[in-house]
Formats: C-alpha cells, structure tokens, sequence
C-alpha cells in the first residue's frame, strides 16, 4: 500500500453479503472528495489515502475488511485503486456509495485531462507546448522502467517466472502478439500450474488478514447477483451498440466504444498494461495517435489526480478529434473522451457490485492467485515492450521498421537522437532509483526543464 498499516480498528466485522443500502450524507462526500483529491501517486499511494481517509481517520471500515477489498481488487482487470474505492463504499452505503466513491475517484483526473487534452489538440504546434512535452517523454521512459522493476520484484521470485516474462516481451515486441492473448494464455498456464507446482506458480500470495475465518463461506443471492450483472451489462454494451446502428459499424465511435470495451476487460496489471495494448492497437491500427503521442498521454496521466488508466480518456479525445465526422473537432474530442470514460469504467463499477459478495469464495484458491501471478510475470514483459517503444520513438526522429525472419525490428537512426531528452531519461532515472523521488516531483521538473528549452 506504500506504507505500513495502522492500528487496527476496533469496530465490528461488516459481513460483506449483507450490506443495507443507507442515504448518503455530507460526511460521505467529504470523505470520498477528500480520497479524490489527494489521488495522486499512482495506485500505491492512493490506496495508502484510502486507508488514512477511511479506515483509520473515520473508522468506517476494518482492517480485515479493508485488506479483503484490496485482496479482491487485485483479482481483477482495471484499475485496482479506483476498484477500492467503490468497495469501501458499498460496504459503507450499498450501491449508492459504492457510485459515489468510485464516481468522486474518476472525476477530478477526467476534467483535467480532458483541459490537458484540449490544450494538446489545439496549441501542441506552439513552440512552448513543444517543449512542455518534450521534457515530459523522457521522464516517462524512465517511469516505465521503474514500474518494470516494481512489478517484477513482486513477481519474478523464480526462473519460471523469469521466462514467462522474457516469452511475453518477446511474443509482443518482435511479433506483434496481441494483448490479450498473452493474457489468456498466462492465465491459463498460470491457473493449471498452480495446481500441480503451487511452489512455483504461486508468487503473488493476498494480504494476511488477521483472525479471518475460512471455515465458511457466505450465501449468495443468485437473482440479486444476475439483476445487477444484467443492469450493469446493459449501460456497458447498449450505448456501444446504439452508436453503432447510429454511426455504423466502421466509425470512429463503434471503434472507440469496441476497443476501450475489450481493453476493460483485459487490463490486468493496471495503467502501464493498457498502454502497451493501446500503444500496438491506437497506433498501428487505427492510426489515432504517433507513437510519441503515447509517451504524452502518459505524462499527462501521471500530473494529474486519479487511476492512470485514465489515460485512456486522451487517447479517445484524439482519436475522435481527428476523425470528427460531422461535429466540430473540439466537440468531438470531447464525445470521444466521454464514451472512452465510460466503457472503460462501467465495468471497473459492474466487477464491484456484482462480485463483491462473493469475495469470500475467492479468497485461499491458490489457482486464482496462480494466474494472477502469471498474468503478472507476462505483464512484466508487456510493460518492457513499453518502455523500449517509447524509449525509441522519444529519443529518435528518425525510426526504421524492417522485418527480419518474421520478426519486427524497430532501427532507430542514430544521428537523429535528442541528446537532451536523452540526459533528462538518464537524469530522471537517477531520481527514481537513487533518491526515490516522487514521479509527480519527477515529471514537472522534467516538464519545467522542457519547457525552458521550447522557449529559448
């Protein structure tokens, strides 16, 4: 949670299958903006406010019932933070909290994106702009590299796992291996391993809770479960299909409202996992965006407040403002950021409300936390794909793509590197790893220094 726990709390245990919805009041308000606003820091930060905010400043959620939420969470595609959030407001309010909590967790970063991403579409050829991003790439390359070496100490604790990460870089990098191929594949081999060699399989293990009981497991209600999962499915997936016989099938919306949908649904391994599945499909397919776009949006991401799979926001906004049919550009960047939040987060809200009463029978199944645990070594290499690609098309002008064998090279052109883009990744790289500086501290000075550059 990136730090250490507090006391624990002394109030009665919540029965996660029995929650009574209750009228939100201003306190819930408060305490959820209070999450929202202090949501930066990536997911290890934001789950340490939650924990300040809500279990140990309020007390309205327990240790047990906290690390429970955060056992599940980790289970799941998407953003585990914002995934959290909503929990803890179900177990407090039913689903009007849980709404409440993870809606308040989305905002702040969806409006400022969707500022950043205005600013970006419409001035990004002022020279000032220029050099905002300029500084922000490289910083980003070496964001990346951290995020590789975090995900992977939690990992790659084996030679197996080891090689499960180098197959996946390999598979996606060279060979163009769709994302969530290597997902399923990783699951499966994940889920069956772990049966036979839990020893190995097995590296990600759940929090210990304290005193848990795991002699029973709770009923569940069928017909409440499939009312919610058919409510939820219906405001993910009609929108997409009305857009379609609307728009027709080969729009920009139906694309957008498809591929977000696909992407909810494979993104295990947080914001960097989506990137590498965007970066090969936003880029390569449907040619919204330049590959040095991408390093971008995640910068953005990292400034601004909330999950950083919200960067995905940036990407429907360009991708709609280029292509706007018959709207106005900025108009349709802003449908396009809309309809991108939205399937991407419904689901994140459908994961909550229809399996949170059920996170009893997850919990000790070593097979799940098999396939997480390969899931997340695969994750390891997708996320090095990343940070080659972008280090690449940020550090270069000029890049060769040539085939070799059924492989696909990226050949940079030497003579064309950005020596300060260069020295601001290796200079970044210093403070992440040596001085463990902020990646919020990092990026802006990283952007001011760019920034000075664009206007001298």
């Amino acid at each position: 949670m990136g730090k250490s726990v507090g006391k624990w709390c002394t109030l009665p245990k919540v029965d996660a299958t029995r929650v009574t919805p209750q009228k939100l009041d201003s306190d819930d308000r408060r305490a959820w903006g209070t999450v929202a606003a202090n949501s930066f820091g990536g997911p290890a930060g934001q789950i340490a406010a939650m924990h300040d905010e809500i279990v140990e400043r309020r007390g309205w959620v327990s240790e047990p019932s906290f690390l429970h939420a955060l056992n599940y969470c980790m289970l799941l595609p998407g953003p585990e933070a914002q995934q959290l959030a909503t929990y803890l407001g179900w177990l407090r309010k039913g689903v009007r909290g849980g709404l409440l909590a993870g809606g308040l967790f989305i905002l702040p970063g969806f409006a400022s994106i969707l500022v950043l991403s205005v600013l970006y579409a419409e001035w990004g050829n002022l020279d000032w702009v220029q050099g905002l991003f300029r500084g922000i790439g490289p910083a980003v390359i070496a964001i990346v590299a951290h995020a590789v070496l975090r995900i992977g100490g939690r990992t790659i604790k084996n030679a197996t796992m080891l090689a499960i990460a180098i197959g996946s870089f390999i598979a996606i990098f060279f060979y163009g291996v769709p994302f969530p191929i290597l997902v399923l594949v990783a699951g499966l081999l994940g889920f069956v391993g772990a049966k036979i060699r839990p020893d190995i399989f097995v590296t990600i293990k759940h929090h210990e809770v304290p005193g848990q009981d795991t002699s029973t497991e709770p009923s569940i209600g069928f017909k409440k479960t499939a009312r919610t999962l058919l409510v939820g499915l219906a405001l993910w997936l009609l929108p997409v299909a009305v857009i379609a016989a609307i728009t027709g099938s080969d729009s920009v919306w139906t694309d957008i409202g498809v591929f977000f949908s696909q992407a909810a649904v494979f993104t295990f391994g947080g914001a960097y996992s989506v990137l590498a599945y965007m970066a090969q499909q936003a880029v390569d397919v449907y040619g919204w965006l330049q590959p040095g776009e991408m390093v971008d949006g995640l910068g953005l991401a990292e400034t601004t407040p909330g999950p950083l799979v919200q960067v995905v926001q940036f990407v429907g906004f360009l991708g709609a403002y280029r292509n706007p049919g018959g709207f106005s550009p900025l108009m349709a960047g802003t449908l396009g950021a809309l309809l991108t939040t939205w399937v991407t987060f419904v689901p994140s809200f459908l994961w909550i409300l229809a399996g949170a009463p059920h996170v009893e029978r997850l919990k000790n199944r070593p097979s799940l936390s098999g396939a997480l645990s390969t899931i997340t070594a695969a994750i390891v290499g997708v996320v090095l794909n990343l940070g080659a690609w972008f280090a690449i098309y940020a550090l270069f002008e000029v890049v060769t793509v040539s085939d070799f064998m059924g492989a696909r090279l990226l050949i940079p052109e030497w003579s064309t590197i950005d020596w300060l883009g260069a020295a601001l990744a290796i200079g970044a790289a210093v403070a992440l790893f040596r001085f463990k500086a902020k990646i919020l501290n990092v990026v802006v000075v990283a952007a001011l220094i760019g920034l000075i550059s664009g206007v001298i």
